[in-house]
């Protein structure tokens, strides 16, 4: 299984929930802490203000589900599907996400800092206007995807494919050009600036 970038381990679960069906749940305030879920149907579950602590989701499936104002705080998740998830205003912090498919997830706004999405395909996903300080998207898949208005201060990017990638309005600062694919990438002009400075080029005005 992928590791945290700190090295930390997931933390142990104290109960588990296996094999329920929880298709089209209203999750609205839920609280669940240490909790290990093992092939939980969540299809088209839906909610505000859940909180999941420390639990770790195994085989889950989270497709079309919407989670607004929702808090996952250092969970884990291992081979779930996301497809046409939406999460609206979400804290993630913390999250490591192994071996998951994210085909049309949709995020906008909200907490995703200190995630590992390493090597994560998220090509067919959109990241709008969220935190990602110090995520780990070490080698992830992103070409043609939507990454606009992100906070990637200190994110790891390392051979990271942004190829084709909308990135404007995001902090771009971690990109390291020479490590990383953005062959077609969508800039704006302040980052074509911030991508120029990396490069060593001297930047100046007329």
């Amino acid at each position: 299984m992928a590791e945290r970038k700190d090295g930390r381990p997931a933390a142990p679960t104290e109960t588990t929930i296996a094999s329920a069906d929880w298709d089209s749940r209203d999750l609205t305030g839920e609280r669940h802490e240490r909790v290990l879920f093992v092939d939980v149907d969540m299809t088209e579950a839906t909610g505000t203000g859940a909180v999941f602590t420390e639990c770790t989701f195994r085989g889950v499936r989270f497709n079309a589900s919407t989670h607004t104002d929702a808090a996952f705080l250092n969970c884990t998740f291992v081979r779930c599907g996301f497809f046409d998830a939406t999460f609206a205003g979400c804290k993630v912090v913390g999250g490591m996400f192994d071996g998951c498919t994210y085909d049309l997830m949709k995020v906008t706004g909200g907490d995703w800092s200190f995630t590992g999405l390493p090597g994560a395909d998220l090509r067919r996903s959109s990241f709008t206007d969220v935190r990602l300080r110090e995520a780990d998207l070490t080698g992830a898949r992103c070409a043609g995807a939507t990454l606009r208005g992100l906070d990637l201060s200190g994110a790891w990017l390392h051979r990271a494919d942004l190829s084709r990638c909308d990135l404007r309005g995001s902090d771009i600062s971690s990109i390291d050009p020479h490590t990383v694919e953005l062959k077609g990438a969508v800039i704006d002009p302040y980052q074509a600036v911030v991508l120029a400075t990396a490069l060593g080029l001297d930047v100046r005005g007329d």
